[in-house]
């Protein structure tokens, strides 16, 4: 059994799911940093005698792995070996009754947005001035910027309005402060997230205002990318696409999740567009920003999804020729419009489904590199890993997309710096080079 002393507390911040989380756990840190509290970030010591779970409660998976290292600390505490364990985030936010039940050990849980009740519990201060000055837990040359909370979509499958709230967007003088402080601690490249980009700015500038926040990030001087993440293709702002072809900053890449291509799926999945309204979206965007890199995630599995519907997803991957692409299986979320239907596709037809769109995804990738091979490209370098350098091209987002590998043997760049770099071999999602 521990032994109880008098010994200062020090708090480790354990983050689940997304960026969006993540950006939240930093700012737990930050905030209790500032109430001189020693804090770590998933810290493999054991000399934490305070645990903060931020939870993930997207899909099944991650709601299970949730649980799971809730369940991990809950053990710790009944050996001892911690003194407090606090849950936050979107499991906390959606199912905290149910859980307080189930898991007793737990001191107190927190939704979403409940940081000034969770620093209560630390006899800590909310202290605004550390707005913008968020501690990062990424590598110091790229953060994320989160935009926006919550999400005004109702798309029939997806509950994070239900754990996130409506739309809230930070007015563009606050992003670009914490841009400007992210800048002079080193941070070379934004990731601009948020639930929902091109709905930036409706709720408090009566118009989407997503172009005007990436002219005014432009100017932060030491910033060199700005990336989007996250954008609802229905009613997608066009100027967007000005901005990227006009701002030298703004990566020529967009993460906009398109979810599926047929027009029965889509209407069930309430997207508010269709397949043939998709396509033209992505050709305007091709033919406004000629090198732009798309990336998109797809839904398999939905209610009622016939082989038929989803082969007509497949034929529009392969005609749409995405650059990057990931897929979701279906998950069956209480709350959710969908919730009301049956949960008709096998478990086994998902995993199937997902699996096929990834071999297409696959072929198509490793077509694209060839391409690249014999071109020089600007890589942002982000780490050594045995024998390589490691980075990333313009069109490649952290841990999602491809990869540049350099020779470590007979080549030395530093990182957190850009150098060109001379494709000279491909894979399907790694690129081999040479400094130039």
């Amino acid at each position: 059994m521990k032994t109880k002393t008098l010994k200062k507390d020090k708090v480790n911040v354990i983050t689940l799911g997304c960026s969006k989380n993540l950006v939240d756990s930093e700012n737990i840190i930050t905030q209790l940093r500032g109430n001189q509290f020693d804090v770590t970030h998933e810290s493999d010591q054991s000399d934490a005698n305070i645990i903060i779970v931020n939870t993930c409660g997207f899909i099944d998976l991650a709601k299970q792995e949730s649980i799971d290292t809730i369940l991990e600390y809950a053990e710790v505490k009944k050996q001892g070996e911690i003194d407090k364990l606090y849950v936050t985030g979107c499991l906390s936010q959606r199912y905290r009754e149910e859980l307080a039940v189930e898991i007793p050990e737990v001191d107190a849980w927190f939704g979403t947005l409940e940081l000034p009740q969770l620093l209560a519990k630390f006899k800590a201060d909310y202290k605004h001035e550390l707005v913008g000055e968020r501690i990062i837990t990424t590598d110091p040359h790229h953060a994320y910027l989160k935009i926006s909370e919550g999400c005004n979509r109702t798309c029939s499958f997806c509950a994070i309005p239900l754990m996130r709230g409506t739309h809230v967007s930070k007015p563009i003088e606050q992003l670009v402060k914490e841009a400007q402080s992210l800048a002079r601690r080193g941070v070379k490249e934004l990731m601009v997230i948020a639930q929902e980009l091109t709905y930036y700015g409706l709720d408090i500038y009566k118009k989407r205002e997503l172009p005007q926040l990436l002219y005014a990030l432009s100017e932060v001087e030491g910033i060199e990318w700005i990336r989007l993440h996250y954008a609802y293709p229905s009613k997608f702002p066009l100027e967007i696409f000005d901005a990227m072809a006009s701002l030298p900053k703004v990566c020529n890449y967009l993460d906009m999740p398109l979810q599926h291509a047929n027009n029965a799926v889509l209407e069930r999945m309430r997207r508010q567009i269709t397949k043939e309204e998709t396509i033209n979206l992505i050709e305007l965007a091709r033919q406004k920003v000629p090198d732009l890199t798309l990336r998109t995630t797809m839904l398999v599995g939905f209610p009622g999804e016939t082989e038929a519907e989803f082969e007509d997803l497949c034929e529009f991957i392969q005609e749409m020729q995405f650059d990057r692409l990931g897929v979701f299986q279906y998950s069956h979320e209480e709350g959710t419009r969908a919730y009301d239907v049956a949960d008709d596709v096998p478990a086994e037809l998902k995993a199937e489904r997902a699996s096929r769109l990834m071999e297409i995804q696959q072929d198509i990738s490793f077509e694209k590199n060839q391409a690249k091979v014999g071109k020089t490209f600007k890589v942002l370098f982000d780490r050594k890993e045995g024998a390589y350098f490691v980075g990333r091209t313009e069109g490649d987002s952290p841990e999602v997309d491809n990869e540049v590998l350099v020779s470590a043997a007979s080549q030395y760049v530093r990182v957190g710096d850009f150098a060109q770099v001379r494709i000279t071999e491909v894979a399907e999602f790694d690129l081999f080079g040479v400094i130039v």
